[in-house]
């Protein structure tokens, strides 16, 4: 909410989270998640690294940037990787006519490309930013797709000669010992449409960029399209389609819900909590048969195993819900019906289940991480230490096979999983052999949860089993409220900011895919590394090129 503080106020504001730069606060700021104030676009560095070094803010999950009648603005989600709830959003005005502001990218790597992104969609431009051009278009586009004087009707037709591939590092010319590769954007080691542009030293790389932006299908603008009550809740499911969307349907559930002060009843959580990890499971079952297929090229095995695994898992889900993949189970206030019947059958597939799982997750352990060959190709490759991790902004089995501990499921609670017993998994090699470790000991917590919730649910009263709360038909927020709220997703923290208007249609949505700051590691654990080591590596991130590219 963009009011300013009464005086009264300011003081104490000034001398809580940002005491440390008192001195270039415009503004305070009242957003529903974290307390926020406004700094002049020449002061983002200063403030940003001050809160950072000083204040202990050193994760920046996010970074928003969206155009009012007046003005720009860039705000930067800060978080504290020690405790999450610690928040403070920094907010950037920039001049409508002119629309410039700092670069917090000296401070923050993962800037790079948020920053990045916010000039390619809604036109703001960063001083000192060290490669600001477009991210997710091409260069040639014409206008920025989320500003308000965008013409959707204008032609984007670029002759071939314009439209020529830009090389990233050395080049190929006269005299060169360098190399070009391009690798995708059809590859089956992309998984994706994903285009990696390497540029090689004999077999070694010496620099990758990726180059995103093939699968982009403008979903903040489809949701910013819809209504907070029925219209917005089907597009999760798409943004990680491989396994995680019922975590996706739970991300906007939990902003919106926040948003609209909508309290979800106590069975309905552990309802969801239970089909969340069902589909935590599914999308980690994916990342290592797939893994097999990257590194050790096996299909018949590991690959094939992993997929009976997540048919095992949609036939429990697609009781739950009726869907085997586009889940759409969650509702604002709790999900849309109660377990199937007969109940006692479902428990009793889910138990089944349960009871099988160790015996095949120790056939994985023997096909994977005891298979000599991945071993050699994995142990001590693709090396992301954890302060590396932290300025790049990775979440998820990527930051926590870096040793680094935080995961929101716990540093934030939501849902039921602060009244449930089970363990944070990290790995402290920092490498590919890592990232794979943890995800799939991370089932198994998975496993424990759900056996927990099955417990919970079958001794419920039949009469307090609510699904749903009593939301209101129409959802109107108050006008200019703004909040960001994340959950931890599959692969990391998924993050929602939301600004309403008074409408029943938000104003302003972002998703903060955990893919895409993961992503954009690769570089760094790339770098130095042969062409085998690459294809591992970006493996060992389990991107999703929808989330990648939203």
């Amino acid at each position: 909410m963009s009011t300013e503080a009464p005086i009264e106020r300011k003081a104490a504001d000034v001398e809580g989270p940002f005491s440390s730069i008192r001195g270039l606060v415009t503004t305070r700021e009242t957003h529903l998640n974290a307390p926020a104030a406004r700094i002049r676009p020449d002061a983002v560095r200063e403030a940003l690294s001050t809160l950072k070094s000083e204040a202990g803010y050193d994760h920046l999950a996010c970074v928003t940037a969206q155009e009012y009648e007046d003005r720009y603005e860039s705000i930067y989600h800060l978080r504290s990787f020690d405790d999450p709830t610690r928040e403070v959003s920094v907010v950037v005005p920039a001049d409508k006519d002119r629309p410039v502001s700092e670069s917090g990218e000296a401070v923050f790597r993962t800037a790079d490309w948020h920053e990045r992104e916010a000039y390619d969609l809604i036109g703001i431009e960063y001083d000192d930013h060290p490669d600001l051009r477009r991210i997710l278009l091409p260069e040639t586009w014409q206008g920025h797709p989320l500003s308000m004087d965008y013409d959707e009707d204008q032609p984007q037709i670029v002759a071939l000669s314009e439209n020529e591939p830009v090389e990233p590092g050395s080049t190929t010319a006269t005299g060169s010992d360098t190399m070009l590769l391009n690798i995708g954007p059809h590859h089956p080691a992309t998984h994706g449409v994903l285009h990696l542009q390497v540029t090689l030293d004999g077999e070694d790389v010496i620099d990758v960029e990726p180059d995103i932006g093939y699968i982009h299908r403008c979903e903040e603008q489809m949701a910013q399209s819809g209504t907070y009550r029925h219209q917005i809740m089907p597009y999760p499911d798409r943004w990680d389609w491989v396994g995680g969307g019922l975590l996706n349907e739970w991300a906007y559930a939990r902003a919106a819900e926040d948003l609209a002060d909508v309290e979800v009843p106590e069975y309905a959580q552990v309802v969801r909590t239970m089909a969340a990890e069902f589909s935590r499971i599914l999308s980690h079952m994916l990342a290592m048969g797939a893994y097999a297929l990257d590194v050790i090229g096996d299909f018949t095995a590991t690959f094939m195993y992993a997929i009976q695994e997540r048919e095992r898992v949609q036939d429990l889900l697609e009781d739950l819900t009726g869907q085997r993949l586009m889940f759409n189970y969650f509702r604002l206030g709790g999900v849309v019906w109660d377990l199937p019947e007969s109940r006692e059958e479902f428990f009793s597939a889910v138990r089944a289940y349960l009871d099988g799982l160790p015996r095949r997750l120790e056939e994985y352990h023997d096909l994977l991480t005891r298979n000599e060959i991945l071993q050699m190709r994995t142990i001590d490759t693709g090396i992301l230490p954890s302060e590396v991790a932290k300025e790049y902004g990775a979440t998820g089995p990527v930051l926590r096979g870096s040793g680094v501990d935080y995961d929101l499921r716990r540093d934030d609670p939501y849902g039921y999983y602060d009244e449930l017993d089970w363990d944070v998994v990290t790995e402290d090699g920092c490498d590919n052999y890592s990232r794979l470790l943890v995800r799939m000991r991370e089932v198994e917590e998975s496993a424990k949860i759900i056996e927990q919730c099955v417990d919970l649910l079958e001794d419920w009263p039949e009469e307090e089993r609510n699904v749903q709360a009593n939301v209101p038909r129409t959802l109107r927020p108050d006008d200019d409220t703004e909040i960001y709220r994340a959950v931890e997703a599959a692969k990391g923290e998924l993050g929602i900011y939301m600004r309403a208007d008074g409408t029943d249609k938000p104003a302003r949505f972002k998703i903060r895919g955990p893919s895409f700051s993961n992503l954009q590691a690769l570089p760094e654990i790339a770098n130095g590394e042969s062409i085998p080591d690459l294809i591992a590596s970006l493996g060992s991130l389990d991107t999703i090129m929808g989330e990648v590219d939203r």
